[in-house]
């Protein structure tokens, strides 16, 4: 269950560590180059040029210095049947610790930040696909409970992207440009069967690190590991399983800064820049969110970069290379929770049992 644990980051494993080349070019690889076979590192040691054994001793050094955070199946929250939505919260300025504990105990909430902007926390919000209380009841028993003056909805109308990957062995010129177009794609539940439910309790969380790290979860699921191997590239196509990766801690990898930036991107031109916006390499989020009489901001990009200059850099090319220019970007000043989501669990069914 340590995947569904808050970070508390101490001053000391806040700090970046001294990583070599090896170390850059093996993450880098870790964070999109994890294949669904037998021996994975065995094919992450072919393109990284080192033997497999080396490969496995340095994520395993990677894991416990606090460098790499998991290496985990990601599944697509919305493909599985939660809702999920992006949440603003205006709390008290002088105490948001006191909200964001209330906010953090949800089983649902990932990602839990203050941000400078009068509406200071800003947290993920997933439910059960067969939730008592659904979105909105949820959202009113957490403003209720944590004291929140004004909560406000940002659900996701189109995902451009959604990638989170650090440039490790790039520099800044790296962040700044732009790739292959990312078209947007919008994810619908599906169906899933027994076995999916099966294979998503055993292998979230993290994953061994072994020539063969799939054989534990096959074997507990009473299958053949190609049997497994198979089905999560059946899960892989259908959308339910995004890809096994990966997930670094950010400050301790280098990149201390992130900036939400948000764009008044005119209606008629979402669908053109949305996509654009999303290829940048320093881009790993890129979604067009419902504006308000009070906010006008309908795109949103989340870019990570080794100093808020490097961020500052990113959305500047964006901004010249779309010529949107109404922008504001919002910075984390303090990280309340992060953490890869568990699905199918008690604990939402004993949140809402409390809280209903």
């Amino acid at each position: 269950m340590s995947a569904a644990t808050p970070k508390v980051r101490s001053r000391k494993d806040g700090a970046a560590v001294a990583l070599d080349e090896h170390d850059k070019k093996l993450l880098n690889l870790m964070q999109g180059s994890f294949p669904l076979e037998p021996r994975p590192y065995l094919r992450v040691a072919e393109k990284a040029e080192m033997e497999e054994d080396e490969v496995m001793r340095r994520v395993q050094r990677l894991l416990d210095e606090r460098i790499v955070r998991q290496v985990t199946p990601i599944f697509d929250t919305r493909v599985l049947g939660y809702k999920s939505m992006l949440v603003a919260a205006k709390v008290d300025a002088e105490h948001p610790w006191r909200a964001a504990k209330v906010i953090n105990a949800h089983p649902g909430v990932s990602h839990n930040y203050l941000r400078n902007h009068d509406f200071n926390i800003w947290f993920t919000l997933a439910v059960e696909p067969d939730s008592k209380l659904g979105m909105d009841g949820t959202l009113e028993a957490l403003a209720a409970e944590a004291g929140a003056e004004s909560i406000r909805q940002l659900p996701t109308l189109r995902l451009f992207k959604i990638r989170m990957d650090l440039e490790m062995e790039g520099d800044t010129d790296a962040l700044t440009k732009a790739a292959a177009e990312w078209d947007y794609n919008e994810p619908e539940a599906i169906p899933l069967s027994e076995l999916d439910v099966a294979v998503i309790k055993e292998l979230q969380g993290d994953m061994p690190v072994r020539s063969q790290p799939f054989a534990p979860a096959a074997k507990a699921l009473g299958i053949s590991e190609q049997t497994l191997l198979d089905h999560l590239a059946d899960m892989q196509e259908r959308g339910a399983l995004r890809r096994v990766a990966a997930i670094l801690f950010h400050r301790r990898a280098g990149f201390s800064a992130n900036g939400m930036g948000v764009w008044n991107v005119p209606e008629d031109r979402i669908l053109e820049l949305g996509p654009r916006m999303a290829s940048f390499r320093g881009i790993s989020h890129c979604y067009q969110r419902p504006t308000y009489a009070d906010w006008h901001y309908s795109v949103f990009t989340m870019a990570h970069g080794r100093s808020k200059e490097e961020c500052d850099a990113i959305l500047d090319t964006i901004a010249d290379d779309t010529g949107i220019e109404d922008r504001s970007t919002l910075y984390s000043s303090t990280e309340f929770k992060k953490i890869r989501l568990l699905y199918f669990t008690d604990d939402y069914r004993n949140w809402e049992a409390a809280h209903s």
